[in-house]
């Protein structure tokens, strides 16, 4: 069933396929085309899932809650998806980025980034999906009961995450029986990992027994983040918006953005381009502790 009926923008104010683990080339400045860099500027915009009570009540169960950021800007210039090197490249240079945009710590709390970026690395993330009927396979192969009771298995531990459920086995290891049910074009999409980073959670994590808060969560921030609109030949909707996972590197080549452990999967920062209101909305969160 498709659950996008209007462009969503998630705003309540107005004027805020590399594997894991594989590192890609730093993009280093390029000549642009007439026109100049881009220019950015904070917008004062609030997220409803950062403010809903529910939500954030889960989000400090996973261990989220302290860890992660949202913000958006807005940008002058027309941006097209191959200038995405230069976009970021400008967007971590920019004083008024480095001296606004926060950077969770792993020990908690939010800090400005304050260092402008020798260098970038940009990924192009699909964002292709608009029903949230993709994890219906979930209940299908078995991972999942009828009343969306997560399956059960024997404890393991992977990569510094308790394994205890078919869910958490399938995302992690390739051992398991359902490791295949999402290809992995469908891993990278947009849709998959935001459900992985909720499920994973941060350091301090209690994880959910049924899969029904992860899928309403889930669904609620790819909604409030993506912009989406009809096709003007077939009606149909599609999603407007450019998604991009971003680092950052210091003059010595050493990734401090997000994280200086830019590897692990659980520390990401998102740029979410919407090329019409020419706004970019940063989603971002490092692995930490509780915050207590």
């Amino acid at each position: 069933m498709r659950w996008f009926s209007q462009r969503v923008t998630g705003s309540k104010n107005r004027l805020p396929s590399t594997p894991y683990g594989v590192r890609k080339r730093a993009c280093r400045p390029s000549k642009m085309a007439a026109g100049g860099k881009f220019g950015f500027q904070l917008l004062s915009r609030t997220f409803g899932f950062m403010e809903d009570r529910e939500i954030k009540d889960l989000f400090m169960k996973w261990g989220l809650q302290g860890y992660l950021s949202v913000q958006t800007y807005m940008f002058e210039k027309h941006f097209q998806a191959y200038q995405k090197d230069d976009f970021v490249l400008d967007f971590l240079r920019d004083p008024k980025v480095t001296s606004t945009l926060l950077m969770p710590s792993k020990r908690g709390g939010l800090s400005a980034i304050g260092s402008a970026a020798a260098s970038v690395t940009a990924k192009a993330v699909p964002c292709s999906i608009i029903s949230m009927d993709f994890f219906d396979r979930l209940r299908a192969d078995g991972l999942v009961h009828e009343d969306g009771r997560i399956c059960g298995c024997f404890d393991e531990y992977v990569e510094g995450f308790t394994i205890s459920d078919e869910i958490r086995k399938m995302l992690l290891m390739e051992e398991s029986d359902h490791y295949d049910l999402y290809s992995d074009e469908e891993k990278e999409q947009f849709l998959f990992l935001l459900f992985r980073h909720v499920v994973l959670g941060g350091g301090c994590c209690q994880y959910e027994d049924n899969v029904e808060p992860y899928l309403s969560t889930v669904k609620t921030i790819y909604k409030q983040l993506l912009s989406v609109q009809k096709d003007p030949t077939t009606k149909a909707l599609q999603v407007l918006s450019n998604v991009f996972r971003v680092t950052a590197l210091d003059e010595k080549g050493n990734t401090y953005y997000p994280s200086e452990d830019s590897d692990h999967p659980q520390n990401f920062s998102y740029l979410l381009v919407d090329p019409l209101k020419r706004h970019v909305t940063v989603l971002c969160h490092v692995y930490g502790g509780s915050p207590f």
